[in-house]
């Protein structure tokens, strides 16, 4: 395994192919002559654009699972469940965090705490998703010159490490530094005060995961307050947000980004008693002007290449070239109050997942005034419906998770809900030409990619797609 610190240099090659876009971001020495502070900065840079384009390579990887997208080809790997090669998923997950130890040894060893708070809160996002994807993985010997074939730490005790960056993360960001994080981070731009809230809000998320109700409350007391505090990174011309790139390629025939059966019966009013004014803005329909999915596992049938399925579509929230990609959000934060507060207090839960669809909802907007006032009236309308405002007392963890399954859409952290939730989506069912070896059962992690096995195959635990990892237990 080829985890070393001269992928940097790899690294920095990528930069420069964003420099027409960012060269504002990338200026980072003021004295060409004093070039040993630029690696950090630089580092930086990179680092929490590709964390985001991780979300998205992760979200890729997950959304045929969790039914948000189909295969328009008929038994395709995705749909199915069987083992597909993430090596390239792995890899860039491993290069992220590569560049975050060089950035928390110089910052350790010049005293940026700054820079080193934010490095370890990223360090603990990508190593946790990196967790909870396949289980145990090398971590305490992955990233020196020691050995090229790391042994694998245990996936518990990881979400222990996991845990602890993130304390120490919000422990440094308090400190002086001898330096501060300005342009050279995409998500919050160097503020510092948003970094704190979102190290808080991933310990809500990852508490959530074993259930620690009352500690994840205690975390999200001080994370987001509003969707002005989303952790995200927003694209640009000269680099697409690559959700918009699929929508682009689908609209020219490379096939892909359709919309499962699944997520539009969610919405349509099939599954549930009102329809979801979210759906027109999230997805497009088919030539006619309806939503109509594709079954997982089954293909399109004998329906055209284009016009007879919903698919993603240039141009909307999600798949704007410019749109952002969302690394966490208030609205998850607010489901994760609901979830944790439900066996405790349901007032606070109620209030909780009500808030969780109103920060989604108010993510969307309309160009035109009039088609924005009628969205208003929608929202007001569907958060007034019976089935949606049940009350405290009627509600339940199946209406929670159905929203933040909405309000996740395309999101990664989806697949750990529904293994947690044991894919007890309402409606949801196992694809068509589902892998045998699953025995009728849904996958609950992914195969360890061909480049370990090639590379560590001796350390390389032996696992099969349905071994869970020790929070799915």
């Amino acid at each position: 395994m080829k985890f070393k610190h001269k992928l940097t240099v790899l690294i920095g090659a990528s930069i420069i192919l964003l420099s027409s876009a960012c060269e504002s971001f990338l200026d980072v020495n003021e004295n060409p002559n004093n070039p040993e502070d630029a690696p950090v900065s630089g580092l930086l840079t990179n680092s929490t654009l590709e964390t985001a384009r991780n979300f998205y390579r992760a979200g890729s990887a997950t959304s045929n699972y969790v039914q948000y997208l189909a295969s328009p080809n008929p038994a395709s790997s995705s749909d199915t469940m069987d083992p597909v090669d993430f090596s390239s998923t792995w890899f860039n997950l491993y290069n992220v965090m590569t560049d975050l130890t060089v950035i928390i040894d110089k910052s350790t060893e010049s005293g940026a705490n700054h820079y080193l708070g934010v490095a370890q809160i990223l360090m603990a996002l990508n190593l946790g998703m990196t967790v909870d994807f396949f289980g145990d993985i090398p971590y305490s010997e992955g990233f020196d010159f020691e050995t090229v074939t790391p042994a694998y730490d245990d996936d518990q005790e990881l979400y222990g490490q996991v845990l602890g960056l993130l304390d120490q993360g919000i422990a440094n960001l308090k400190l002086e530094t001898t330096r501060t994080i300005g342009e050279d981070d995409f998500i919050f731009q160097g503020d510092i005060a948003k970094w704190e809230k979102f190290a808080y809000t991933l310990k809500a998320r990852y508490l959530i995961h074993t259930q620690s109700y009352s500690e994840a409350l205690t975390a999200l007391d001080n994370g987001f307050e509003s969707n002005g505090d989303d952790a995200k990174v927003f694209f640009f011309e000269q680099a697409f947000n690559p959700w918009a790139q699929v929508a682009i390629d689908n609209s020219n025939l490379l096939l892909g980004g359709w919309i499962s059966e699944q997520f539009i019966q969610a919405l349509d009013g099939t599954s549930y008693p009102v329809e979801d004014p979210r759906l027109p803005l999230m997805v497009g329909t088919t030539s006619a002007g309806e939503f109509v999915g594709t079954v997982n596992g089954a293909g399109r049938g004998n329906a055209p290449e284009s016009g007879a399925r919903s698919t993603l579509i240039p141009g909307q929230y999600y798949t704007s070239t410019t749109s952002p990609i969302l690394i966490a959000t208030y609205a998850e934060l607010k489901f994760i109050e609901a979830e944790a507060a439900l066996p405790t207090d349901k007032n606070r839960a109620y209030a909780a997942y009500l808030a969780g669809i109103k920060a989604h909802m108010d993510m969307f907007t309309y160009e035109e005034e009039e088609d924005q006032a009628d969205y208003e009236l929608a929202k007001a309308a569907y958060l007034a419906a019976p089935s949606v405002a049940v009350g405290a007392d009627a509600l339940t963890l199946d209406l929670i998770m159905k929203e933040k399954y909405v309000a996740l859409f395309l999101h990664p952290e989806t697949w750990n809900d529904a293994r947690r939730f044991d894919y007890g989506y309402k409606d949801m069912s196992l694809p068509a030409n589902l892998n045998p070896n699953l025995n009728g059962e849904y996958i609950r992690r992914l195969a360890y990619p061909d480049s370990e096995v090639s590379r560590n195959g001796a350390n390389v635990p032996q696992v099969t797609l349905l071994d869970r990892i020790w929070w799915d237990q």
